[in-house]
């Protein structure tokens, strides 16, 4: 057996020992021995696309959902560098991936040949670990060398405490295929009880921060969090309110304040509701006015707790946190519901408001997020983009449950969104859908190219065409009338239905509110797209701020 096809078969073989179940390949010629021992191995499920940043969403998407890592191959030269923006979001948002990228041998480097460049430590601090795994020879030792090293690959991705993505360079001389031979120099096997070469212990749970008894206290939850259910039960005990972004998973149940955004903004109503204790969960970030609260209240003495699994990184975008603790204990407290009941008279206030105005807006942007997630059924998981998409869901949805979200927050990148959804419905057991915007959608078009023999996802795209960038209509920038459609508005007056044409997507285009939750039956990959304008969407973004302050202060 020649060294590249041994060092590729023992690798795939122990890391599916280790738990992998889903390779994604970008095809190329060095990483023939990598492909063709992934496409041999029936115990995982395989996934080739044409388009290196493409693949590596689809991992990203993949891992995100399953939360396993998934490995993901290329080739050398530039089709390593098309997973950087993948492996950075990965990295910022603990996503276990483990990239294996082919790699010409070292007496090819720095020689001007074919499709070589340095791809050492490529990625720099996006990724957790890297190693250059060295040319495989056949000679004792290699196997052990080998199985250990990707057991260790594996548990670095996995975390758990700190989870990310790995990456291992493996350069390869020719013969790249089998060559019909089978014989080695020892055992190629690996563990005989059929487990992994090395089996990692985890610690037990950390000793958790016991807070003393408050009623003044308030759980936010944003991206990333863990034991959500958790901390959002304890917090009911306790009397707390639970601010919650759409991608936290924990806007549901009584304690779920869903217009915390407008309450927040609200500065009569922020005064008044000064926290002792805030404990943060995950990475918050998609509302200004929870920010500045964060930041206000720790200025005035607030402890602000901010639960981490991992104590050498933790979020705190503000610079408000007093402690830092891997878990805490929120304590049942003693006395009346007041500070709870009056969060829950505000919220209710301020929702209706919003909700008068957005069901006499037509089909609009927030209304659009608002019902999409209101007709979801149970057992959903909702992609959402990472720019207006995220955020009028954060600004628009109900509290409710039985729904899954998820998005690139991390590093909030435009790029690779409709991989990741395709690949975190092929992860999740159920209906899949996916909120996002026209510039998204055609910064990964490609996604939408699956090939004939590959898994298919249950999928609706939910596109909103704005023709243009949405979000700078609502920034200063949009003042700025002579430059900026052309450098900001960026209109590109692409027909979607031909673009799901060339793909052969099946696709649906919503004129009127009342379409909407029949567009969104069916099975498989498919498009519903909803028109709407940029400027009137600015509008009504403003009418939505000024009437939810109108409803808050006649409530206070």
């Amino acid at each position: 057996m020649n060294p590249a096809t041994a060092l590729a078969a023992v690798l795939i073989d122990e890391l599916v020992r280790c738990g992998l179940t889903d390779v994604v390949l970008a095809p190329g010629s060095r990483s023939a021995p990598l492909a063709l021992a992934s496409h041999a191995e029936s115990r995982v499920r395989l996934h080739v696309r044409l388009d290196e940043r493409s693949a590596s969403f689809l991992a990203l998407g993949l891992a995100r959902r399953a939360e396993r890592p998934v490995v993901l191959i290329c080739s050398s030269g530039t089709a390593v560098a098309n997973f950087h923006p993948a492996v950075v979001e990965a990295g910022e948002s603990g996503v276990p991936l483990l990239v294996l990228s082919a790699d010409r041998p070292p007496e090819l480097r720095g020689t001007g040949a074919n499709q070589t460049i340095d791809q050492i430590k490529l990625y720099g601090s996006a990724v957790r670990w890297f190693a250059e795994v060295g040319v495989p020879e056949e000679r004792p030792g290699q196997v052990a060398y080998w199985r250990s090293l990707a057991c260790r690959a594996w548990q670095r991705a996995l975390g758990p405490h700190d989870p990310g993505p790995v990456h291992l360079n493996l350069p390869f001389r020719e013969p790249l295929i089998p060559d019909g031979d089978s014989t080695w120099c020892e055992s190629l096997d690996g563990d005989s009880q059929g487990g992994p070469w090395i089996r990692a212990r985890v610690a037990p749970p950390p000793v958790a921060l016991h807070l003393p008894p408050t009623r003044r206290g308030v759980l936010v939850i944003g991206d990333g969090a863990a034991n959500v259910r958790r901390y959002v039960a304890a917090a009911g005990m306790a009397g707390w309110p639970v601010l919650s972004e759409p991608n936290g998973n924990g806007r549901y149940g009584d304690h779920a304040i869903s217009t915390y955004h407008y309450l927040l903004g609200t500065p009569e109503f922020a005064e008044a509701h000064r926290p002792e204790v805030v404990v943060t969960l995950g990475r918050p970030g998609l509302s200004r006015p929870l920010m500045s609260w964060l930041k206000r209240a720790s200025s005035d003495g607030a402890e602000h707790i901010v639960v981490a699994t991992d104590l050498t990184r933790w979020p705190d975008p503000t610079r408000s946190a007093t402690q830092v603790a891997q878990a805490v204990e929120i304590p049942v407290a003693a006395g009346d519901d007041e500070w709870l009941n009056s969060w829950r008279r505000a919220d209710l206030a301020v929702r209706g408001a919003i909700d008068g105005l957005l069901d006499v807006s037509g089909l609009s942007e927030p209304r659009l997020a608002r019902d999409l997630v209101e007709a979801l059924p149970n057992g959903s998981l909702l992609f959402t983009a990472s720019s207006m998409p995220i955020r009028d869901l954060d600004q628009a949805m109900r509290a409710r449950r039985g729904i899954r979200v998820l998005a690139n927050r991390g590093a909030s990148g435009i790029d690779g969104i409709v991989s990741t959804a395709i690949g975190a419905a092929l992860a999740h057991n159920g209906p899949s859908y996916a909120l996002l915007g026209d510039l998204s959608f055609l910064h990964d078009q490609n996604g939408l190219i699956l090939g004939d023999r590959e898994p298919r996802p249950d999928l609706c795209l939910v596109l909103v065409n704005n023709n243009g960038g949405g979000i700078f209509s609502l920034l200063p920038q949009a003042a700025l009338r002579d430059p900026f459609e052309r450098v900001f508005g960026t209109p590109h007056g692409v027909d979607f239905g031909y673009v799901a044409a060339a793909t052969g997507t099946p696709y649906t285009l919503v004129t009127d509110e009342s379409e909407l939750v029949k567009a969104l039956r069916g099975e498989g990959l498919r498009i519903v797209e909803v028109r709407t304008e940029r400027e009137s969407n600015a509008h009504l973004h403003a009418q939505l701020r000024d009437v939810a302050q109108v409803a808050l202060r006649a409530a206070l």
